[in-house]
């Protein structure tokens, strides 16, 4: 079984270098097991760690109902991301370098303190954060035309593409996430908003929850690591090159050149 689930780490991860996408996982294995689906997916990780890259943090995803109804799956979603996933405010970002890229719009949370599940509270994640930060995450699926379900996601690491950073730190003390929203923008023009109560109520209760369900494969959030919650509105596909800007009520803007 080890070796079954080697050999499909194996395709994703040449899917993703070759921007090739693969028939979904569950075409073939429609009762896949999450556990094993979570197996592919830090096969993966293992393996890109292994090559020189180095974890930063973790992502959850799909939280919010019309990220879910919007890719057909009908819970969340999480996973690794990566030093090669940042990318730096301001500057281009390839769209050729992804298959099919979507960006999203969500706050990202820097940890000064440990955080390890289970019976992670909301006061937990309060202790634990030391800034917020804006931030947009470009979603990419390895599988083709995104039909995928919960188990082809985990595998394929959450759908992470890559993550642009904003560089204005906020206190959690500074903001009101329960009347925070955020607006995604293409060129000036405004292709999405949503609130960030869309994000499991809040989203430090999202952080929460992950925590909690990452607990059973040993995975604790460390000092110094980004988590991202879950987008507060629909994805964008990023199908053309302009400016992408994300902005949010109390917390500030981030932008990138779509190239």
């Amino acid at each position: 079984m080890e070796q079954h689930l080697i050999s499909l780490a194996d395709r994703i991860e040449a899917a993703r270098r070759e921007r090739r996408p693969l028939p979904p996982l569950t075409d073939e294995l429609p009762d896949l097991a999450l556990a094993d689906a979570v197996a592919v997916q830090r096969h993966n990780v293992r393996r890109r760690i292994a090559d020189g890259d180095r974890l930063v943090g973790y992502k959850l995803g799909n939280i919010a109902k019309v990220m879910q109804q919007a890719f057909g799956v009908d819970q969340p979603d999480y996973g690794h991301l990566l030093a090669s996933d940042l990318h730096l405010e301001n500057l281009p970002v390839r769209l050729d370098r992804f298959i099919e890229p979507f960006a999203e719009v969500e706050p990202a949370f820097l940890l000064k303190g440990r955080l390890e599940g289970p019976n992670v509270t909301v006061a937990d994640v309060i202790r634990a954060t030391e800034y917020v930060l804006p931030a947009v995450e470009i979603i990419d699926s390895r599988f083709k035309d995104w039909r995928i379900r919960i188990a082809d996601t985990l595998a394929d690491n959450g759908s992470v593409g890559g993550i642009v950073l904003g560089t204005t730190p906020k206190p959690l003390t500074d903001l009101d996430f329960s009347t925070m929203h955020g607006t995604l923008h293409y060129d000036d023009e405004q292709v999405g908003s949503g609130p960030a109560s869309a994000v499991l109520g809040n989203p430090i209760a999202a952080i929460a929850w992950v925590c909690n369900e990452l607990s059973p494969y040993g995975i604790a959030f460390e000092p110094g690591q980004i988590v991202l919650p879950g987008s507060c509105l629909e994805a964008v596909p990023l199908r053309k090159p302009g400016t992408v800007r994300a902005e949010f009520g109390g917390l500030g803007r981030v932008q990138f050149e779509a190239v």
